[in-house]
């Protein structure tokens, strides 16, 4: 019988060896795909058993949560890494781009200009990624797919720097699909990164192109 180590049982050790496993299996490098751990509701105590692990990158939902808990974890941890990656309310624009180093949520003009004056105004530029509704769910936000071109010329034009596309498929069907349309959107417009991909469906994700999965549940346990 092979024994483990308890660092190769834990769910992190996994879930990197599944995306290694994934990316080889697309013929894709090894390390092509940025791990978010998404700690939103999860407390500094759990936070920080993942950065013992080794883990960097993390990824909250609210403003508020993320200045609550990661300048202090910052302070010691100075090469974390903050991704925004729930919906972001314009009036939070300059507190989400003095916190945050991606933004995952940009989806409507007032938000894109709020983010423009912020940025102007801190002198940094934070990366974004265009969020799509790619089912075209109403619930959703999200960009709507017949908008996408315009709203990309819209927002380069104010200077912000759009790094990829985001997406979450409609739940509880196949997903290969929804994935494989925010894959080619983001070719059609000369865009690299794509991030797709959360506790349930990260391996299909990865095996077509993700480039940031968004793991919550399946790292830190049901909510």
């Amino acid at each position: 019988m092979t024994t483990h180590s308890l660092a190769a049982d834990t769910p992190l050790a996994t879930i990197r060896a599944n995306i290694a496993q994934s990316e080889k299996i697309a013929g894709r490098p090894t390390g092509a795909t940025t791990l978010i751990a998404i700690s939103k509701t999860k407390p500094v105590e759990a936070i920080e058993d993942l950065i013992a692990q080794g883990q960097r990158v993390f990824g909250e939902n609210r403003v508020q949560e993320a200045e609550a808990k990661f300048p202090e974890l910052r302070a010691r941890y100075p090469d974390l890494e903050l991704h925004m990656v729930g919906q972001l309310q314009s009036n939070k624009a300059d507190d989400a781009v003095a916190l945050f180093d991606v933004i995952h949520s940009l989806d409507r003009m007032s938000l894109a200009k709020a983010l423009a004056t912020a940025m102007t105004k801190a002198g940094r530029q934070v990366p974004c990624f265009i969020q799509v509704n790619i089912g075209e769910e109403e619930q959703k936000g999200g960009c709507a797919l017949p908008d996408l071109p315009q709203f990309l010329e819209q927002v380069r034009a104010l200077g912000l720097q759009v790094v990829g596309l985001m997406a979450v498929p409609p739940a509880d069907v196949e997903p290969s699909p929804y994935f494989a349309l925010l894959a080619k959107l983001a070719r059609d417009h000369g865009l690299d990164q794509l991030s797709m991909g959360m506790s349930g469906d990260y391996e299909t994700a990865v095996r077509i192109g993700a480039t940031h999965v968004r793991i919550g549940s399946a790292l830190f346990g049901a909510r």
